[in-house]
């Protein structure tokens, strides 16, 4: 079995100019696509790793409920009249929840931990990368044993650059795809605050591009790849991170 994401097929459909669409149609592109292509066989993941997701699901969950519940606080103390009951009930409610997303991201943590001890600690010796951050790197990652190359792991997070030229005519913004983990690309920003200060190699590359003129957000990009190129080095040679390292790559 092979699993694909729907709009590799989507766009082998279009591309062959096909018409209409029923379940019988899709079944037989689907066919043809298997004909032509290589595919890849499917292999499940680790049992720890389909717990670790399912606890990062709830968090998710959690973390939508607490946001609804502190907008509809915020909206009760806005009125000109406010019941001490319901206030102190939501407030009870925001409390509970706030426990409850504490707990859950600490019991993925520890699962974490305990599967991927070793790339924890290395992930978490690069500057700017902290516990949860290494954490939901390796669940989103697998582990990083299915990535042969730094360039998947950013394509997966959405952070590939994406260009809109044609000619002189069209002059688009490159902008990234934003196809992948949104959550990882979130934590990733967050993380580049604190990289382009603490991160000698992400300091360098934020400074270089804003003297170049590139507006700090797409500095704060840059240094959110440079992150992840960093961690997939240091999984793959096993080596934690070095302020004064100096690649012998060119």
């Amino acid at each position: 079995m092979s699993v694909l994401n729907p709009l590799v097929i989507k766009r082998f459909i279009q591309m062959h100019l096909s018409k209409g669409k029923s379940d019988r149609k899709d079944a037989q592109w689907l066919l043809r696509y298997g004909q032509q292509q290589v595919l890849k066989i499917w292999q499940p993941a680790e049992t720890v790793l389909v717990e670790c997701r399912q606890l990062e699901q709830v968090n998710e969950q959690l973390i939508k409920q607490k946001t609804m519940l502190s907008n509809s606080l915020e909206a009760l103390q806005q009125q000109p009249i406010v019941s001490k009951l319901a206030l102190k009930r939501l407030q009870q409610l925001r409390k509970t929840l706030t426990q409850q997303v504490a707990a859950v991201e600490a019991e993925l943590l520890i699962l974490l931990e305990q599967r991927f001890a070793a790339e924890m600690t290395l992930l978490c010796s690069i500057r700017g990368i902290g516990r949860k951050t290494a954490g939901m790197l390796l669940l989103f990652a697998d582990g990083f044993t299915r990535l042969d190359n730094y360039r998947q792991l950013i394509a997966m997070a959405g952070l590939s650059p994406r260009e809109h030229t044609s000619g002189t005519s069209i002059r688009g913004r490159v902008r990234i795809t934003k196809m992948g983990g949104g959550l990882i690309r979130g934590k990733l920003f967050m993380c580049s605050f604190s990289a382009k200060r603490s991160n000698a190699a992400c300091s360098a590359l934020f400074d270089h591009l804003v003297a170049k003129g590139k507006n700090k957000k797409l500095a704060l990009i840059a240094v959110c790849n440079k992150l992840l190129k960093q961690a997939f080095a240091i999984i793959k040679s096993g080596v934690p991170y070095q302020a004064d390292f100096i690649s012998s790559l060119t």
